[in-house]
């Protein structure tokens, strides 16, 4: 499940990457609207939304980008709450739908906040996908777990989305997440190697994120597309 960060170089860039990880054997794309304040997100994707942002992205040119893919695969957006309260929990479920857009991450909204978009998600059949954490208690993970929908994204590691360098104990926060909740569940922040990929499909995992790895390879290559392509080819194949 590669994360592309939407209108980074531009919308057309963007969007040449999305198809380069379809490409090489992507299961889902998970797709960032810029933000000014990506309070999860650690400098590598930050740098990435502030150039996107420069570049004129708007959750409308975003949301092309998740229509056109929408063709080839599942796309499940990431999106901050401020964009999803200015735009009107209703009318951005509608947006969503109407862009084939399979489910929504919003990982600043935490689960007592968000019965309104949950209701509007499962009404118009789009998953809201919550996060787990490693601190989560038992107790939390239960509430998350219940009304967690299309599938669970584990946070990996306690912290903002980043690359790390040690690969953690992914059997346990894996375990405790899977007893509370039947829907499949996938891995991410800190997975930037194929062997750790790997690893936490070993340990349990349904699905593995790969964000900041292939969002600094499209920073720092002049063919962004055609460099994310080849790692993604990586990823796939430790994980097939």
């Amino acid at each position: 499940m590669p994360y592309l960060m939407g209108g980074y170089p531009d919308i057309e860039g963007s969007l040449a990457i999305a198809n380069g990880y379809a490409d090489a054997g992507a299961d889902l794309i998970e797709l960032g609207v810029p933000f000014s304040d990506p309070l999860a997100d650690g400098p590598i994707i930050q740098s990435a939304g502030t150039v996107a942002l420069a570049a004129g992205s708007t959750l409308d040119a975003v949301l092309g980008v998740a229509r056109t893919m929408s063709e080839r695969l599942p796309v499940v957006l990431m999106a901050y709450a401020n964009i999803v309260l200015a735009r009107g929990v209703d009318p951005f479920i509608d947006d969503l739908l109407s862009a084939g857009v399979s489910g929504v991450i919003v990982p600043d909204l935490p689960i007592e906040e968000s019965l309104l978009l949950f209701a509007s998600a499962q009404s118009a059949g789009i998953a809201l996908i919550p996060l787990a954490a490693p601190t989560s208690t038992d107790e939390r993970l239960a509430e998350i777990g219940s009304q967690a929908r299309g599938f669970l994204y584990t946070v990996a590691v306690s912290g903002t989305t980043g690359e790390r360098g040690e690969q953690s104990d992914y059997g346990e926060v894996l375990a405790r997440v899977r007893e509370h909740t039947d829907v499949p569940v996938a891995l991410g922040f800190g997975i930037s190697r194929p062997e750790q990929a790997s690893a936490a499909a070993d340990a349990g995992a349904d699905g593995v994120i790969i964000g900041s790895r292939l969002v600094r390879e499209a920073l720092e290559q002049p063919e962004p597309a055609q460099a994310c392509k080849a790692l993604v080819e990586q990823f796939a194949a430790a994980l097939r």
